[in-house]
Parts: C-alpha cells; structure tokens; sequence
C-alpha cells in the first residue's frame, strides 16, 4: 500500500516528538508500506514567525509573510528526514515546491490548482521516504503560497489524490471523531467510520478534528481518509464514501458551536431585491452568514435575523449601519450570547421525526429555540449560549449515541 501519514504541529511540538514520528513512520515501513509524511510546523512556530513579521510592520506584505510562513514546514520536514535517514530509511524532504505544487495567487489563503506528482512518485519508486513540507506551494509565477488555516491536512489530502494512495492518515492529539466533544459528554463514543457528508456537516458545524476544506478535497479526489492520535495505537476513523458503511445511523454526532453572534435587522425596506442588496454586501466582504430567519411585519416592512461568526461581528455592524443610515433599515440589535447546536446523520434522509425528536428534547429541559436550519442530514438550531453544554448532553441520549 502507499500511504500518506500527516502529522500536525502538536505531534512534531519538539525533537522528542519528531523523534517520535520517526519510529511511527519506520513501523509503517517495516509492515511493508510506501510512505509519503506531510508535517506542519513544530507547534507555536507559526505564532512566533507571525510576530517577527509584524515587529516591523502590522501590515506586512502577505507575499512576503508566506515566504516566511513557509520556513516552519520545511524546519519540520528536513529535520524528520535527517531522523529517518539516521535511522537507516533512505528519506528526502520536498517543499511545496519540489513536490510540484501549483496554487492560485492568493496569498496567506491559496487553493490548490494542480500538483506535478512526478517527484514524489520518483522518489518513492527509488525506495524513498518522501518528507513534503504540509501548508505550502507555489503560483504560476514560482512565488510562495502558503494555504491558510488546515493547509497541511490540505496538503496531505491533495497529494494523496495526487499519487493514487491507498489512504491518508491525519495524525493529531485526539484518537478519531467522537459522536460529540467527550469534554462535554464523558459518554461520547468513537466513531469506527462516518461519511465525507456527515464529516462536513461536523466539522462546519464547529467540530475542530478536522478542517472542512480537506474533507472536500478527500472526497471530490475519493480518498480514504483516517484520523488518529500520533500518542496511541488506536485504530482511529475512517472516513470513506457512505456506501462503504454498512449501517448507516440514524445520528452519527451532536455539534456545538459557540463562535456565533446573531444579527436582527428590524423593519427592513418593502421593495424586492433588499435582502439580495444586504447579503451581497455581507458576501462581498467576506462574511460568512449561517441561518437565517425572515418574518414579515404588521406593516408591511421585513424583520430578518442571521448569524455570522463572532469575529465577523464588526464588520457586520458597520455594513448593517450603513443600511440604517440611508433608512434602508429601521433598527437593529445584535447578541453574542448564543449558541448553535447541530445533531448530524446520514440516517436522516430515510427516517422521519427525527427533527420533531430534536424539538421535543429542546422542550423537555425548557431550552428555547431561536432558529432553525435543516438540511438532508443535519438539523442545527441557535439556542442561548448558557444552555449549549445541557443541550449537547440532552441530544446525545435522546439518539443514545453512547450505545
């Protein structure tokens, strides 16, 4: 099999844990594996880069900052190979660069447009480890990108398609996905196998295990991907297409997510295309709207409320007032308070009352809901924020996702 192993900041925090790596890596060798490693930078490398950078100023050229971005994944990477090649692994390490991958030119935020995976697959045929650098590539014009928030999962998922690897195992500090954050839940259970689908609702829906940028890519290049702990042996998940999982649950996981502010917009303008008007806006500025609730008044004027994340809030704000101010908008109100609550399953697209359940478990602990949305497989509702921990709990024994 050829494997692509991901190792995260936390699993490569020091030289111990490099060390540590190297002997995971090794074992994989010795059950017979081609391996290709793709490591971050060592954990609180990239915070310290980032302050360097702004010492001088605090608006530093993002080109720039991506070339030294960059510098922390390659630390990482020539120091696993010189560990592997001690070892006696013959190993190399490839930047973004040697590994042929080509991005678009958006700084500090690049998406992948292509990898030349003739590198790697040279190296690896030559009985190579292959050591890239994760977060990184290069534009059409051969300067440095780097991939912005999960760019090494990112990485690992792409050259994984790339090479036609037989699986992608992301290694962090937790064992696999958990039907909900077992420090809320003490019962939460491990999850042997969830779909691409239901991973994207969870980690959209503020599970933090995985970004869902790499689930995307996994699945639009139909990688197995498997996340693991770099500090145990446990089996992990795999998350796989859905017609690879044999029973399908009805509720494969609750999810909290505490970063959302809603906004109320009240006496919004009566004349079509003002709703298109204000979230174009919104968009333009790269705000990311979630729910959204419209109700029409007694006179004729709309009440909409949406919720964006909270450190989008500002911006919000100021594109809110600026529709008040041309008396487009009445009045407005804004609540950081809140809370969005998901319950998230395949299961959902055959079984119904599933929703009416979620509702009915609400009601029982006197938990109002302020808004819904649904899809063919989640069901998110926005409650206040002291009651998310309750209604966490609440929902995972009503589907008894601890059996």
């Amino acid at each position: 099999m050829v494997i692509v192993q991901k190792f995260g900041g936390t699993s490569v925090g020091d030289l111990d844990r490099i060390q540590n790596v190297a002997n995971r890596v090794a074992k994989t060798l010795q059950e017979g594996h081609k391996v290709v490693v793709v490591v971050s930078a060592m954990s609180g490398e990239t915070n310290k880069l980032v302050s360097y950078a702004e010492h001088f100023s605090e608006t530093p050229e993002r080109a720039e900052v991506d070339m030294l971005l960059s510098s922390g994944e390659r630390v990482t990477a020539a120091l696993l190979s010189i560990a592997l090649n001690e070892m006696g692994h013959k190993a190399t390490s490839m930047t973004g660069r040697r590994a042929g991958i080509v991005t678009d030119d958006k700084h500090t935020k690049a998406r992948i447009d292509s990898i030349d995976a003739t590198p790697i697959k040279s190296a690896l045929e030559q009985g190579q480890v292959v050591v890239v650098a994760g977060f990184q590539g290069i534009n059409k014009e051969g300067r440095v990108t780097t991939l912005g928030r999960g760019g090494s999962d990112l990485s690992a998922v792409a050259v994984a398609g790339a090479i036609g690897a037989d699986l992608c195992e992301i290694y962090t500090d937790v064992d696999g996905i958990y039907t909900t954050d077992p420090r809320i839940e003490p019962k939460a259970k491990k999850l042997d196998k969830i779909s691409y689908e239901e991973m994207l609702e969870l980690a959209s829906l503020g599970a933090k295990v995985l970004q869902n940028r790499s689930v995307e890519m996994a699945k639009k290049l139909n990688v197995n991907l498997v996340t693991r702990s770099s500090f145990s042996d446990a089996e992990g998940t795999l998350i796989t297409k859905e017609e690879n999982i044999m029973e399908q649950p009805l509720v494969s996981g609750v999810a909290l997510d505490r970063n959302q502010a809603r906004v109320s917009l009240i006496g919004v303008a009566d004349r079509p295309g003002i709703a298109a008007e204000i979230f174009n806006t919104l968009a333009k500025d790269e705000i990311n709207v979630d729910v959204i609730l419209q109700t029409v008044a007694h006179d004729g004027t709309t009440n909409i409320d949406f919720t964006v994340p909270t450190n989008e809030l500002g911006n919000a704000r100021s594109i809110v007032k600026s529709f008040e101010d041309r008396d487009e908008i009445r009045s407005s109100d804004f609540n950081e308070s809140i809370a969005k609550v998901s319950i998230v399953g395949v299961g959902m697209k055959s079984h119904a009352g599933v929703a009416a359940k979620a509702f009915s478990t609400m009601a029982e602990e006197n938990i109002n809901i302020r808004m819904i949305s649904t899809s063919e497989i989640k069901v998110s509702m926005v409650i206040e924020e002291k009651y998310a921990e309750l209604a966490v709990r609440s929902l995972h024994n009503a589907f008894e996702l601890d059996k």
